[in-house]
This record gives C-alpha cells, structure tokens and sequence, in this order.
C-alpha cells in the first residue's frame, strides 16, 4: 500500500490553534490540489481527533473527478477510514452517510455497544490491536480489501504513528503565511515524539502555491 499523508500547517508548523477548530490556511489552489489527491486515492484517512473536532465528509468536491472516476470504473468517491481505537466515531458523523464506504479502525478494547452502534449507523469495522490500533495490521486489512492508496490528511496524532511506524511513503505540507502559536495547538506530528530515530525525509519539490509554499518528500 502506497500511503500519501497531506497536510497545511502554518509557518509555526500549527495545523489548528489550541480550541483545535477548522483553520483556513492555504486557498482555492491547494483545495483543487488536494481535492485531486483524493480522487487519485482508493481511500481518504483520519483520526477520530479530526472527526471529533471538524465533522468532515472526505469525499470529492469536483463533480469532473466523480465523474472521471466513475468513468475509470471506480465508485465515485474514495473510501473513507478513521483511526479509532475506542469507537469514539458519532454515529451521525457525516462520514457514515452512503456516499462512500466507510472503515472504521477499531482496537479489541473498543466497546462492544460501540461497535455494534457504529455498524448499524453504516460502519465496516476493522479490529485490529489490543488496547491500541495497529496501524500495521490494520493497513493489511484494508490492502486485502482493495485499498492500493491512502490519503492521509490528519491529524497530527495519527500522522506521528504512522511515522513511527515506517508506513509513510509520500508527504506533502502546505505552509501557509500565518503564525497560530500556542503550545497546546496541533502540530504536524503530535504523539509522544521521537527522542532518537528521528524520520529522515527526502525533499523532491518545492513550489509556490496560493500565497504559501507547498513542500514534496519522500519517505
């Protein structure tokens, strides 16, 4: 599985601010670019930090890239998966409307009135980890289920485990022009943080896009 992880973040490397709501930080350039990353992808990845806080509905904004999908044989919008050890997902979250399938990413310790609520709001559940997801496992059930490409695009929680645990192959960060601050604000790569190790990425591009700069790595 290729697994693309896409973030904004501003200058300070924040992706909220500390009240961790919806901040606009780059314009309409980046949201056709990311928008075409996610038609490109056969699933679209979130913490449920990010359900929680955004509501979001991951699916596609352009009617031409549905319709260029649907053209390829492909279901009109990707997939959409949450990392969600303990099943914390609303059941009338916007992601487990019929627009897309959707995978929840669920931990042995989830409760079992959880699960069962979440699969009959709409939910296909993977369990995969005792207290914790496996991401390792997880991402194995969702390849076996078809999932080539990933889009990951937040948030900074589930970001730090990927890095941690060697899955991210791409990475791509908007850098807006605007300081957030704020020592309890979101930041590309939250967790526990690397004290050795550290993630050595590769730099493959840069370029200017909207009023910020749009960085490309390999990993």
């Amino acid at each position: 599985m290729h697994v693309h992880v896409n973030a904004a973040a501003s200058l300070d490397g924040k992706l909220s601010s500390r009240r961790r709501e919806q901040v606009t930080i780059s314009g309409d350039d980046d949201f056709a670019r990311v928008d075409e990353i996610r038609a490109t992808a056969d699933a679209v990845a979130v913490g449920v930090g990010t359900v929680l806080a955004d509501d979001p509905h991951l699916t596609l904004d352009d009617p031409g890239l549905v319709a260029a999908r649907e053209d390829r044989g492909d279901s009109p919008h990707p997939a959409r998966v949450v990392a969600d050890s303990r099943a914390r997902t609303p059941t009338d979250a916007r992601i487990l409307d019929d627009a897309a399938t959707t995978y929840l990413l669920v931990s042995e310790a989830a409760p079992g009135g959880r699960r069962e609520a979440l699969e009959a709001a709409g939910a296909e559940l993977v369990v995969a980890g005792a207290e914790r997801v496996s991401l390792p496992d997880a991402f194995d059930a969702l390849e076996a289920r078809g999932v080539d490409r990933l889009m990951v695009e937040g948030g900074g929680e589930l970001i730090f485990s990927l890095f941690e645990a060697g899955l991210v192959d791409e990475l791509t960060l908007y850098v807006g022009s605007l300081v957030i601050g704020g020592r309890d604000a979101p930041t590309l790569a939250d967790g526990d943080g690397f004290v050795s190790d550290f993630p050595r990425l590769s730099l493959r591009d840069v370029e200017r896009v909207d009023d910020g700069v749009l960085l490309t790595y390999d990993c």
